[in-house]
């Protein structure tokens, strides 16, 4: 009876993740009402909380798998709350996705629920705890895209359509940096089960550095422009347009002033 209950509350879902939720309904609502008197503060609101709520579902992901994939240490570390301060580094997994978003609009991917893998046999169980988190952020990115790909805008206020587009290319580019085959990303997660000894010893010291090294790399200019314009045709296959984006990045960082561009209906 002890150990149920003690189960039962290791599972139990987070005041916190619940206060964001309720963060991130309020400002949605206030977005799509125009109730907010600068609509930019209530877009903020709504599109950081809907991206703290998409982190702590990524990696929810990842422990949900893993308990089912033989790890069942991963209750009592809290990662199946959605509490987001029970990580190991909430910086990785929160502040830093958050700082990144208000700074560049790019969705940073975080990643600190600590998987005892010993505990879990078969490669192909490895291999999806770590490709759930990135399958989490492409459902995020597919449902704000619902209404673009299904031609469901009339009645949409404007504001609340560039909130949606806005979102859903941060969960697109969170979900494509983090499938990169790059150590200490989960793309790399996926493919190490099948990797050699030898192979995955050698790599292995490079894994704290590897989110570094792919934002180095996105400073080259080439590679850059390759890679927005990659996530700019993941965007337009789902019905959003660069103008969606552009304004409801404009929307989001408020501060800036809003260019007049965005303010048409």
């Amino acid at each position: 009876m002890t150990t149920a209950t003690s189960r039962n509350s290791d599972r139990r879902i987070s005041p916190v993740f619940l206060g964001i939720v309720a963060v991130m309904a309020v400002t949605g609502w206030a977005t799509w009402t125009g109730f907010a008197e600068k609509p930019g503060v209530a877009v903020f609101l709504f599109v950081t909380a809907a991206w703290i709520v998409s982190l702590c579902l990524h990696e929810y992901a990842h422990a949900r798998t893993a308990l089912h994939g033989g790890d069942i240490t991963v209750g009592a570390k809290g990662y199946l709350s959605l509490n987001p301060l029970a990580y190991t580094h909430a910086l990785l997994s929160i502040v830093l996705p958050v700082i990144f978003v208000i700074m560049g609009g790019i969705g940073l991917p975080g990643g600190a629920v600590f998987i005892e893998r010993n505990r879990i046999h078969g490669r192909w169980k490895h291999s999806l705890i770590s490709a759930a988190g990135p399958l989490t952020n492409i459902l995020f990115a597919a449902v704000c895209a619902a209404p673009f790909w299904l031609g469901a805008l009339d009645g949409v206020p404007t504001e609340f359509r560039f909130a949606l587009a806005f979102l859903a290319l941060l969960q697109v580019t969170a979900a494509i940096l983090n499938s990169l085959p790059v150590p200490g990303l989960d793309g790399y997660g996926v493919i190490e089960p099948w990797l050699s000894y030898k192979i995955k010893r050698q790599v292995e010291p490079f894994a704290p550095f590897g989110l570094l090294f792919v934002f180095a790399v996105l400073f080259i200019r080439p590679v850059n422009a390759a890679f927005f314009d990659m996530i700019d045709t993941v965007l337009r296959g789902l019905g959003i347009g660069e103008f969606e984006t552009y304004c409801g990045q404009e929307l989001y960082r408020f501060w800036q002033g809003t260019n007049e561009f965005c303010s048409v209906n």
